[in-house]
């Protein structure tokens, strides 16, 4: 995808999910995502965060989180998360234009998190929400091509895996194959993604994301 296609698929992902959220409950706002550990609106006010944080918000925010990334990211979500929940979806509307990604990060990653993070919200409701085809695997290509945060080609060694609706595949051995949206998720390490792949390295990337050797 060209840059200009990558910053308009991001807005129209962020206006669809915060279509989604809008339609929320105040029971479903405080269910469990797919992040261990984080609320629905814990994930809905993380994707407001990054094209309004300056360097010196971060610099601030790992010392607070005493040098962990993960712990500061977490915080810095669930601080924003206080705020009324029409107020995050506002807040998610207007960053919608934005071409700036958060510090430290290139163009690709407001549109990964924006897919992975709108099924972190989803699958957990039983929402369907479609990702598109052409955008899962410019992050597909963006997760597999870095080594941080999720060190795909290290977790998934051993493993080919295949979309079976584009033209992408990665890695060496046994064979895993599905759509391109449930590799993108379990690229990112999350295991709901599972439930839509075949093929007889399955066993294997179940292994691999639960940690197991």
């Amino acid at each position: 995808m060209r840059n200009d296609e990558i910053w308009r698929e991001v807005d129209a992902q962020r206006l669809d999910l915060a279509g989604l959220l809008d339609r929320l409950t105040p029971e479903q706002w405080e269910q469990p995502s797919l992040c261990p550990g984080w609320r629905v609106r814990d994930v809905a006010a993380h994707l407001t965060l990054g094209p309004i944080t300056s360097w010196g918000t971060v610099l601030r925010e790992i010392v607070r989180a005493r040098g962990s990334f993960n712990r500061m990211v977490y915080a810095t979500a669930v601080e924003r998360a206080q705020r009324p929940v029409d107020q995050i979806v506002a807040d998610l509307r207007a960053i919608s234009g934005s071409r700036r990604p958060a510090p430290g990060t290139s163009i690709h990653e407001p549109l990964l998190d924006v897919l992975v993070h709108g099924q972190d919200i989803a699958i957990p409701l039983g929402i369907d929400r479609k990702m598109p085809v052409a955008a899962a695997v410019n992050s597909a290509k963006r997760v597999w091509s870095t080594s941080f945060p999720f060190g795909a080609r290290r977790r998934l060694r051993g493993l080919r895996l295949v979309a079976s609706d584009a033209s992408w595949a990665a890695g060496d051995g046994v064979r895993v194959e599905g759509p391109i949206s449930a590799l993108l998720l379990v690229l990112t390490g999350r295991p709901a993604g599972l439930r839509w792949l075949g093929g007889p390295g399955l066993a294997e990337l179940e292994r691999s994301l639960k940690g197991e050797s």
